[in-house]
């Protein structure tokens, strides 16, 4: 396929934005411009949807969005990446893949990520090759080499491109961007894959994942759009940001009886409120 024919710089400015931040998107068009094809890893998060976007502005239809499918992945998180890409017009697959078959994966170690992550992109780059696609993209940012990411490896190993953090664009110029440019996706809360939420070293199993889903969204419905549900055996111990302590506090009742028939047999509040990576906290220590 021939290469298309990038737009002109002036038609890629965003109005308003700091000369920096206007430098980064450039930088990010460029880099985007000078791949042939592509294949974007698409979870439906704040930095796959934009870069999602902003392949299909600079590459049209030379690029295609990808989700995986999977049981690891939150419901919201997959219908979010279908409504975004027929929001925007861009074109978009599913692929089905099922990480639990590998008894390693299942197993929780502390390079659960790696495993995941290395199974995922090999997914996507047997898709690309079929179809004749020369580059697979994904959405780390210049922002995620300060926590514990073992999936990095598998980036690098896999030969797939991380455009926004060679475009040195962190979260929080990810979130201006799609503001600026009208995105919905702009203030959507963070939500990685369920097995987040299972302490390394304890089985990854299908009921679970189910658990901490179903939990996650009756906090989500009760008013808490930030908030992780760690799942320990039969307690169940829940982050949501500090300043909404009191609230969920005032509706306890509530939230004990549904934990409580979906499986759980006791419910905590982490008075530390919540944080990224809490299970990494001791391995970066």
């Amino acid at each position: 396929m021939s290469r298309p024919t990038i737009p002109l710089l002036s038609e890629l400015r965003v109005a308003g934005l700091p000369t920096e931040l206007q430098a980064k998107w450039t930088a990010l068009c460029l880099c985007l411009y000078e791949i042939q094809t592509a294949l974007v890893a698409f979870s439906g998060g704040v930095d796959s949807s934009f870069l999602a976007f902003a392949a299909a502005r600079v590459l049209e239809n030379r690029m295609i969005a990808a989700t995986i499918v999977s049981p690891v992945d939150p419901a919201a998180a997959i219908e979010a990446a279908v409504q975004f890409a027929r929001q925007y017009n861009i074109p978009h697959i599913q692929i089905a893949h099922n990480p639990l078959a590998d008894a390693s994966f299942k197993a929780n170690p502390p390079d659960r990520c790696y495993l995941c992550k290395t199974q995922m992109l090999n997914v996507l780059w047997r898709y690309a090759r079929d179809h004749d696609i020369s580059a697979v993209l994904e959405g780390q940012n210049a922002d995620d080499g300060l926590d514990y990411r073992p999936g990095s490896r598998a980036v690098s190993e896999s030969g797939t491109l991380s455009p926004l953090a060679l475009s040195k664009l962190n979260k929080v110029d990810i979130r201006t961007l799609s503001r600026a440019m009208g995105l919905s996706c702009w203030d959507q809360p963070s939500s990685p894959c369920l097995a987040t939420r299972i302490p390394y070293g304890e089985d990854i199993t299908v009921e679970r994942l189910q658990q901490i889903a179903e939990a996650e969204s009756f906090l989500r419905q009760a008013g808490f759009p930030i908030v992780r549900v760690r799942h320990h055996g039969n307690l169940a111990r829940i982050e949501i940001p500090p300043a909404q302590l009191t609230q969920l506090l005032s509706c306890r009742d509530a939230v004990a009886i549904h934990f409580k028939q979906i499986g759980f047999r006791h419910i905590t509040l982490d008075l530390q409120g919540y944080r990224l990576g809490s299970f990494n906290e001791g391995l970066l220590s």
